[in-house]
């Protein structure tokens, strides 16, 4: 029996690699209560905070929670893994390699937290005039891509991997890959322009005339997106659009309505201006138009045609979906028909006369 006991205390010393099995037990045990706490903070903790964000009117709160959510999940494990690495007899190599993966820990979960917070920052600073929807995408995508690029160079020189020789053998490698992505960096040139000069931002209505409609989904850094009026995603790359002319009707002040009618050559001079009168009192009267200022209607008669009497009518309607114009155009038309037969006279059409000077016998 003695024997036995002296060989399940030699088993437990001798543990796994020279490490007794009660410092590895240890350690699993700090790692499980290390990620049951986790649970803990975000299951009860987070979840009780973010109830309690909502209550609130802002929405920053709720952005700041929901971006810190997962570094704070991480602190635990971090200071789990710090535990281990005193309960566990490392030294040499293997303690130098446990140790730097502890700061590597430490320092990922604080740009992790770096680089989650720049959404609530940019959403806090999206009241301000100058920053446009897709400019803020951009700088939030730039931000982040540089605090990564920070905590990854900081990471590597804990482990003794030398910056500068990489970044010099990566500046070699960049120049044969911007030989080779010419287009991209032309695209990616292209969105900053659009961005800058605000040629048109996410949820504008633009047309490019005979080539596209729809609207804008995003600006990528190298192709905008575009929701045509099927509903198909169109995907475009930037620099196509920098290049052509843009009608970015999202940016219209008003709607026009800028039409002809014809009106047959047997209406009188009276006829025409009681027409004229009553489409003018018609659009100022109704609430469809805008009538302010510079947006007063013109109806006149413009022109002896070939065969007809035209009649110009401009109005202006303030800005609405295609749906609601079209019915605003519909209501107009139906009352201009209605006048039209009330004064008796009726809409010309194209028309060719016939002379006949004499017959075959």
């Amino acid at each position: 029996m003695q024997n036995f006991f002296d060989l399940l205390k030699e088993v437990w010393t001798s543990g796994f690699l020279g490490i007794d099995l009660g410092s590895l037990i240890s350690s699993l045990l700090v790692l499980l209560a290390a990620f049951l706490f986790r649970g803990f903070i975000i299951s009860v903790i987070l979840n009780a905070l973010g109830r309690l964000a909502e209550s609130t009117e802002s929405k920053i709160d709720d952005e700041i929670l929901n971006a810190l959510r997962r570094p704070i999940g991480l602190v635990p494990v971090t200071i789990a893994l710090y535990i281990c690495t005193l309960i566990l007899p490392l030294s040499g190599l293997i303690g130098d390699i446990a140790t730097n993966v502890v700061k590597a820990f430490v320092i990922f979960t604080i740009f992790s937290a770096l680089a989650n917070a720049v959404k609530p920052v940019f959403a806090a600073l999206s009241t301000s005039t100058w920053l446009t929807a897709s400019m803020q995408m951009w700088l939030e995508r730039a931000s982040k891509f540089i605090v990564w690029v920070i905590g990854v160079a900081i990471i590597l020189d804990i482990f003794g991997i030398q910056i500068g020789p990489l970044i010099a053998g990566l500046g070699l490698f960049s120049v044969a890959v911007a030989l080779g992505a010419q287009d991209f960096f032309k695209n990616l040139i292209s969105g900053i322009l659009i961005i800058g000069e605000h040629r048109f931002q996410p949820g504008d209505r633009i047309e490019v005339s005979g080539q596209l409609h729809g609207i804008v989904e995003s600006i990528g850094f190298r192709s905008t997106v575009i929701r045509t009026f099927d509903t198909a995603p169109m995907v475009i790359p930037n620099k196509d659009l920098s290049d052509v002319k843009v009608i970015n009707h999202g940016e219209m002040i008003n709607r026009r309505i800028n039409w002809k009618i014809n009106l047959i050559y047997s209406t009188s001079v009276e006829q025409l201006e009681s027409i004229r009168n009553q489409i003018k009192e018609y659009i100022i009267d109704s609430n469809d138009f805008a009538t302010d200022g510079d947006l007063d209607p013109v109806v006149r008669v413009v022109e002896l045609g070939g065969s007809s009497i035209d009649m110009m009518i401009v109005a202006y309607a303030d800005p609405m979906g295609f749906a609601a114009f079209n019915k605003v155009k519909e209501n107009l038309i139906f009352n201009i028909m209605k006048i039209v037969k009330n004064n008796k006279s009726e809409f010309a059409y194209p028309s060719t006369s016939l002379y006949v000077e004499s017959m075959p016998k």
